[in-house]
This record gives structure tokens, C-alpha cells and sequence, in this order.
């Protein structure tokens, strides 16, 4: 079978949706179908065209024998709306020129969202192509940039919503990447078939063997360091000013040490927080290749898990959760909601503390610090946890299933 997966990120670029998507794509692929790709030109999180890519309208390469179409997409490093749909809509209209002349036809169209926008290319696609179009929504937008108050602008949101009616009414079965989302989409649009490809973890690739160096003595820290890292995006989202603030408070306490790693648009605002508050237990590092995440998360102790307290966020899991149980590290979960559900009531991976909540963080942070036998137990909970119900493996075997239940 004939696949196309149509995404704005994609590798070499780092982050959540490049990972599982290149994933799926391998596992696809091997299980005899024929899975190409087309995204755009490798820029995030930088927000800065890649060496050897800038200034070029398209691009064809092979990636773990794949074979990956670039179509150009403009790149401003701006925050405002506006340069953002300009990012978004430039790539909407190269990967539907692309699209239409570079590639063939496809059976099935595996389209990924955010950007909703892209549907409108996904759904051109679909109809030139005489494709089935597989919706795939990681993120309730624009409903969560209204929530997050990051787009204001009424017509927009209006014209959005509506957009975003049409590209499911129009798609041959919608997925979520959680139960949050697949739930919304249900109470929404009953008529439509929702399977929920739930993110999770390559076993293959999160192991001892493939760390590489100790990354914590490169890095000038301690053996009786206890190290607690978040990884990923500094977005708004995050709400990370509580780790600034949480470091704050057990500043006293040396052997405690916070590290931040990744870049976003948040970046230097929490920087000079944590300058502000004169913390000396804070270090912040840049986004580091994937192949040398094991070696990082190897190194720390324990991994936080934030975002802002919104009821937008109670069906979220950041997918750095599971590359953190894979390694066998305890979380300090500041979701509410399904990851609270699945990853502390039922896995019982780590501590639950209140969104936002720096005093509560402080009370969990040195309550793994100073039960060595309640954070050993919650390193092994937390592997065998994932283990059993997020493998990727699995995930994919159950969603080709699906779809060839759907076919037939």
C-alpha cells in the first residue's frame, strides 16, 4: 500500500512530533508498504532555515531508507500571529504545488496536525491523489491557542473552527494522540469514526546501549547530584517559570540541582527570571540531538512534567513523559487530568504536584530526595509501566490493524 504522512516537522529537526511521526513511518514501512513523506524545510525549534537547505524550494532525500519530498516554507524568528500564519500558509501552498507535481498517487494520506492549516493541502491532496485521508490531531487547535489567549483575533477563530469542521467531515477517520482529544472530537462530530494513536516509547532506541557518554560528568556535575531536568520546548505552555521558582525555594539545599534543556520562545524571559532571583542551582542547555537524549535523561535523577493549569490540558501527555520511564526515571507530574490518571494513579511512575504550584513541586522534589527506597520503586513502576502498554511496537501494529479492518 501507497502512504503519504504530510507534516510541517519532521527530522533532522528535534521534538515530539518528528520523533513518533518518523517512527510511524519506519514502522510502516516495514511492514511492507511503500511510505513517503513530504514536509518542509528543517527549521525548528530555531526558527531558522538548516545548513544546507536554506534558499531552496525542494528537496528530495532518503532518511532511514525513506524517501523524504522539502517544500519550501518561510521562516521568520517572530512570536506575532501574523509571521506565524505566514509559516504556516507558505507551506500549506508549497506542499500542495509540490505535492500535485513532484509526487505520485497514494492510497492513504496520513495528515498531522498542528498546523490545522494543513489540512487544506491534506484535503487538495486527498482529491488529486484519490486518497483516504487519516486526520491525525495532537493538539485541539485552534481551541487551545483561543484558551492559551494566544490568538484573540475573533474572525480568525471563527474562520479556524470552521475550517477544522470541514477537514473532519471531509477525512476517511480522525486519530487523536490522547483520550482527551478523541473525546472532544466524539462529543463534537458523533458521526465520525476517532481511533486513538496514542503516543509512546522505541524500547530499541531508549536503552542502556545507547548511551554514549556520561553526561553529567561532562557537564561538571557531581555523583551526589540529584538532578531533576525538564527537556522539550520552552514554550508558554509549559508554564516552566515553576521550576525557576521551585529552585528557589531549595536553593539551600546544594546537592539539588534543576536543568533545562531545550530552546522555545520562552527562553530568555525564564532566563532572566532565574537571573532575577539570583537561583545558582539552575542550568540551562541547548536543545541536544536526539541520538544523545538517553545519554541526558541517563544522567538525571528524576524528570518534571509541567504545563499551565487550563482544563485544556487535563487530556495532554507531553511525550518527553515516556522517554523519562523508558530510562527508568521517576516524574513529578504537573498535569491533571488522563496523565495524572494513567502515569500516578495507575502506573504510580511518580509524584502528582499542582500546576503552577512551586510549594507543592518543593514538597515532591525533596520527597523523592530523601526516600531512597520510594524512588526506587517508582523507577521500576515507572518502566514496567510504559513497557506494558506504550511500546511503540505495539501501537503501531494495533493502528495498521485498524486501518486494514477499516479497508476491508
Amino acid at each position: 500500500m501507497k502512504i503519504l504522512i504530510l507534516t510541517q516537522y519532521y527530522p533532522p529537526e528535534t521534538g515530539a512530533p518528528q520523533n513518533r511521526l518518523s517512527d510511524l513511518a519506519y514502522r510502516l514501512s516495514a511492514k511492507g508498504n511503500d511510505v513517503e513523506i513530504l514536509t518542509a524545510m528543517p527549521n525548528y525549534p530555531k526558527m531558522k532555515i538548516h545548513d544546507g537547505y536554506s534558499g531552496k524550494l525542494y528537496v528530495k532525500e532518503i532518511i532511514d531508507n525513506i524517501i523524504v519530498h522539502r517544500a519550501y516554507i518561510y521562516v521568520k524568528n517572530r512570536k506575532s500571529i501574523f509571521f506565524r500564519l505566514l509559516n504556516y500558509f507558505s507551506f500549506v501552498i508549497s506542499s500542495g504545488i509540490i505535492g500535485l507535481v513532484k509526487l505520485g498517487n497514494f492510497d492513504i494520506i496520513i495528515s498531522e496536525s498542528p498546523p490545522l492549516f494543513l489540512g487544506i493541502s491534506a484535503k487538495f491532496l486527498a482529491k488529486w491523489k484519490r486518497s483516504k485521508l487519516i486526520f491525525n490531531v495532537s493538539d485541539l487547535w485552534p481551541e487551545s491557542a483561543e484558551k492559551l489567549g494566544l490568538v484573540k483575533n475573533k474572525f480568525l477563530l471563527k474562520q479556524s473552527y470552521a475550517l477544522e469542521r470541514r477537514i473532519y467531515k471531509k477525512s476517511w477517520f480522525i486519530s487523536g494522540q490522547t483520550m482527551g482529544i478523541v473525546n472532544n472530537i466524539k462529543q463534537r462530530f458523533p458521526e465520525k469514526d476517532i481511533y486513538w494513536l496514542k503516543n509512546g516509547i522505541n524500547f530499541n532506541y531508549f536503552q542502556s546501549k545507547n548511551i554514549k557518554f556520561d553526561w553529567r560528568d561532562l557537564n561538571g556535575f557531581a555523583k551526589n547530584d540529584f538532578i531533576i531536568s525538564y527537556t522539550g520546548i520552552i514554550g508558554f505552555a509549559q508554564g516552566l517559570e515553576v521550576i525557576v521558582k521551585t529552585a528557589g525555594l531549595l536553593k539551600n539545599i546544594t546537592e539539588i540541582k534543576f536543568v533545562i534543556v531545550g530552546n522555545g520562545p520562552e527562553k530568555q524571559e525564564l532566563i532572566a527570571l532565574n537571573s532575577q532571583m539570583q537561583n545558582k542551582n539552575v542550568y540551562f542547555f541547548d536543545v541536544v540531538d536526539r541520538e544523545l537524549m538517553p545519554s541526558v535523561i541517563n544522567s538525571c535523577n528524576a524528570s518534571i512534567i509541567p504545563l499551565k493549569k487550563l482544563d485544556l490540558f487535563k487530556g495532554a501527555i507531553p511525550s518527553k513523559t515516556f522517554e523519562s520511564l523508558a530510562m527508568k526515571k521517576p516524574i513529578l507530574l504537573g498535569i491533571e487530568g488522563e496523565a495524572y490518571d494513567l502515569f500516578i494513579k495507575e502506573g504510580k511512575c511518580g509524584l502528582a504536584f499542582e500546576p503552577e504550584n512551586e510549594k507543592d513541586l518543593s514538597n515532591k522534589v525533596l520527597e523523592l530526595y530523601n526516600n531512597a527506597k520510594l524512588y526506587e520503586k517508582l523507577s521500576e513502576n515507572a518502566y514496567n509501566y510504559v513497557k506494558t502498554h506504550f511500546d511503540r511496537e505495539i501501537i503501531a501494529n494495533e493502528f495498521w490493524n485498524f486501518v486494514n479492518s477499516k479497508i476491508k
